[in-house]
Order: C-alpha cells, then sequence, then structure tokens
C-alpha cells in the first residue's frame, strides 16, 4: 500500500496562472492525500481562486518570503512524503506518481524532478534554449535541483533545517546543499518527473529575474569563481574592443589578433550550448524566425549577464549590512 503524500506550493500574485496548476495538480493519476497552497499575502485575487477548488487548502501567511511560505506548508503538512512545486509550471498527470515512486520503494529520502521550456512563441523559445538546461547537461551525482520539481521525507526537511528564511532568492540551493551534506540521504535524480516552467516573455523580465537570482547568490556568499570569471570574461572583452578602436590599433597586430581569437573562441563556446538546444527546440520553424532566434541568442546572454554583475554586488552589500547566518559554502 502506498504512503500518503502531501503537495505543497507557494504563491503570490498568480491569479493568472495557479489555476492551470491546480487543475493539473488534481488531474494526477495518482493524486495527493492532501495539497497546500501558502499564499504570501496576494492582492490580485489569487486567494479567490484558490479557495474556488474543492480539496484544496488555503494558508494565508501575509509578508512570508517563498522559504517561510514553504516551511509554513511543509510543517502543516500531514504526511511524512512531501513533494513542492511552484506557481507557474504545469505538470503532466504522472508527475507526482514519477517523483515520489523512489520514496514509496524505499530507495530515496529526496528526489529531484526536472524542468523543460514550455515556450508560447519565437522568443520565449530562444529564451528556454538560452537559459535552461537540457537533460543531457545535467550531471545527476551533482545536480542541484529547483523546487519547482522536489519530493523528500519530512524528517530530512527537518535534518537540514528547512528552507532559509534569510534569503528571498536561489533558497532552494542552500536547501539541496545541505541536503548533499546531510549524512545518510540518499538523492534520486528522475528526469521523467517534468514541470514544464514558461520562460520570461521580455528581456526586461529576464534582467528581473536574473538580477534577483544573482543578489541571492552574493547574499549566501555563493559562486564566488563562477561569478569573478564573468566579471574577467566581460573585462577582456571591452579591453578586445579598446584595442581594436585605439588609433594605435595597427602597429600591434599580434595583441589585435591574440585579443579578437581569444574572445571570438570564447563567445563561441559560451554561445554552443544554447545553439544545441535551439536545433532541437525550434525543429520545424520557419527561415525567419529561425534567425530571429539565433540573433537573440548573444543578446539574452549579454543582458542575463549584466543583471547577474549588478545583482551580485548588491546581494553582497546586503551580506555585509545584515550578517545572515553563517552556513558553509561549496
Amino acid at each position: 500500500m502506498s504512503a500518503p503524500i502531501s503537495v505543497v506550493l507557494t504563491v503570490l500574485n498568480e491569479a493568472g496562472a495557479i489555476g492551470g496548476l491546480l487543475d493539473d495538480l488534481l488531474a494526477q493519476d495518482t493524486p495527493a492525500d492532501e495539497l497546500l497552497v501558502v499564499d504570501g499575502g496576494s492582492t490580485d485575487g489569487t486567494q479567490a481562486v484558490v479557495a474556488g477548488f474543492e480539496g484544496v487548502r488555503l494558508v494565508v501567511a501575509p509578508g512570508a518570503n517563498i522559504s517561510a511560505g514553504r516551511n509554513r506548508g511543509i510543517s502543516e503538512a500531514r504526511n511524512d512524503i512531501v513533494a513542492v512545486t511552484d506557481a507557474g509550471v504545469r505538470l503532466g498527470p504522472d508527475w507526482l506518481r514519477a517523483i515520489t515512486a523512489p520514496l514509496q520503494k524505499h530507495e530515496a529520502e529526496v528526489v529531484a524532478g526536472f524542468f523543460q521550456p514550455d515556450p508560447h512563441d519565437p522568443f520565449e523559445t530562444a529564451m528556454g534554449a538560452t537559459v535552461l538546461p537540457a537533460v543531457e547537461d545535467v550531471d545527476p551525482a551533482t545536480f542541484l535541483p529547483s523546487s519547482r520539481s522536489l519530493a523528500f521525507r519530512k524528517d530530512v526537511w527537518r535534518q537540514v533545517g528547512g528552507y532559509p528564511e534569510w534569503l528571498d532568492y536561489c533558497e532552494d540551493l542552500i536547501f539541496d546543499i545541505n541536503i548533499r551534506r546531510a549524512a545518510g540521504v540518499r538523492l534520486a535524480f528522475v528526469p521523467g518527473a517534468v514541470a514544464h516552467f514558461r520562460p520570461r516573455s521580455s528581456l526586461g523580465a529576464l534582467f528581473r529575474q536574473y538580477y534577483r537570482y544573482a543578489r541571492g547568490d552574493g547574499k549566501a556568499d555563493l559562486w564566488r569563481k563562477r561569478h569573478a570569471l564573468r566579471y574577467l570574461t566581460y573585462a577582456h572583452l571591452v579591453a578586445t574592443a579598446a584595442c581594436l578602436l585605439a588609433p594605435n590599433a595597427r602597429r600591434r597586430p599580434k595583441a589585435v589578433a591574440y585579443l579578437s581569437l581569444s574572445s571570438l573562441a570564447g563567445s563561441a563556446v559560451y554561445l554552443w550550448k544554447p545553439l544545441l538546444r535551439l536545433r532541437a527546440a525550434a525543429n520545424g520553424a520557419s527561415m525567419a524566425d529561425w534567425l530571429y532566434m539565433l540573433a537573440l541568442i548573444p543578446v539574452i546572454r549579454l543582458v542575463g549577464d549584466v543583471a547577474k554583475m549588478a545583482g551580485y554586488p548588491a546581494g553582497w552589500w546586503w551580506r555585509l549590512r545584515n550578517n545572515p547566518p553563517e552556513w558553509r559554502r561549496p
């Protein structure tokens, strides 16, 4: 006999999206025994939409960030097996069965699902190919899953101290890292447990998203080397441009050639995986759409990188001023 399952998700001003996700959850071929939606204080009618679904428990937690909301929902969940997801995704009818199967079979204490882009137009197709990994890019031994598609035993959540409530973004990365460091916790990767995630539909929305992600990295002191490499890479590109535009550039052909070739090679490597993902995602697109999407990839990369380079020091400044809890960064 299968153990009962609780599903927990958090929302804030998701009136336009939450209904579809709740429809998906209620249509699972292995239905949840309990479905909790934690609302952080929506003002757009989200709570009324949720209240209109029979069998869905609404928990109102005004002012709670996503970590506090998840912790509140998990703490109130009645069952030992908990699956979490987020508003803004869509789930296939087998998602809950797939992501909880290793828990039901006692093969793991934590199960990582996956997420795939769900684009609605060529812009979002290019966005998804640029910013979201393909399953082939994932190493299950080191994968840090998004809490859009994750399941675990409640004891593990207690063991690692829950989601870090001092973080408003990148909180699931800290949760994942703490799980991987926890003694006796087995983690399974089930790529078939897919949350379909709609990419951002504008460059402005992408900038805000990646600024917040990088600010979260700075607050948590995550990925120092990765962010340092990004600054160095763009410093190199600026130096290349300055060298090419300098009045005496012709007098230094070797330096100009080295900087140009290294910049071109680095750019090709940086854009290679998005191009491969686009090839798979945009199969059958018209030539005009192909050219449009190809042109978008470097633009999306640039906007995302600028957002990260702005957000990371903002997070560090917050860290210096607020002295958050210490934890062992990777």
